[in-house]
């Protein structure tokens, strides 16, 4: 076994992986958005470039872990630690994922005028990049009250989400012509939802580091 000044060393990187990670998924999930404000295909298709590299990010993250726990059979907040990151590479992957399909709705609607400006799902982004952030502040501070924090902005996204739906219901009822690219927003709207609820999920996680108790935030 390495010696544990070298251990806890290693966990250290690892916050600072995963943080890494973290800052290029909040930074496709702007561009995800933007791209589709934007009308921009060529930003779209940096976000599909950036999770290629967050996807090789998960896998290496999750290779430290391994290791970690193979040669240093770690016990208590150490073994909870690394069994957090697991984790937190997960949402974090799925959130990069949910960004991808922003982008593709960006490819999918094209250079076809936008049925509404977008000022609710931009907003939301910048709610949902918040959460990220706070979420992994949290884990790497093992600050209980910013995750639970998140949890409550949680609250707020769902609410944006409600209010895009309805807009957009109304939208295609009066205009059947605006199905299609409605759909397309709605799904927007989802995936930014279910990315907010991924940041709750570390939250979740980062409230059972630091206390060794399971919560459900969204509850």
């Amino acid at each position: 076994m390495i010696q544990r000044s070298e251990f806890h060393k290693s966990l250290d990187e690892l916050q600072k992986d995963i943080l890494k990670m973290g800052s290029l998924v909040e930074e496709n999930i702007a561009m995800s958005v933007d791209s589709l404000a934007r009308q921009d295909l060529q930003l779209a298709q940096t976000v599909f470039d950036v999770e290629e590299t967050i996807d090789r990010m998960e896998s290496e993250i999750e290779e430290t872990c391994m290791r970690l726990i193979a040669t240093q059979q770690p016990m208590a907040k150490d073994l909870r630690k690394i069994a957090s990151a697991f984790k937190i590479i997960t949402d974090l992957e799925r959130m990069g994922d949910y960004s991808v399909d922003i982008a593709k709705v960006t490819k999918r609607i094209g250079t076809t005028p936008l049925i509404k400006p977008l000022i609710d799902l931009p907003r939301m982004a910048m709610l949902v990049q918040k959460m990220v952030k706070d979420s992994l502040d949290a884990y790497v501070t093992e600050n209980e009250e910013l995750a639970r924090a998140v949890g409550r902005a949680d609250d707020d996204v769902d609410q944006l989400h409600k209010q895009v739906f309805r807009e957009l219901l109304v939208l295609m009822m009066e205009n059947p012509r605006t199905i299609s690219q409605a759909t397309h927003l709605l799904f927007v709207s989802r995936s930014l939802e279910r990315i907010a609820d991924h940041a709750t999920n570390i939250s979740e996680n980062v409230i059972y580091l630091v206390s060794g108790k399971r919560v459900d935030l969204n509850d």
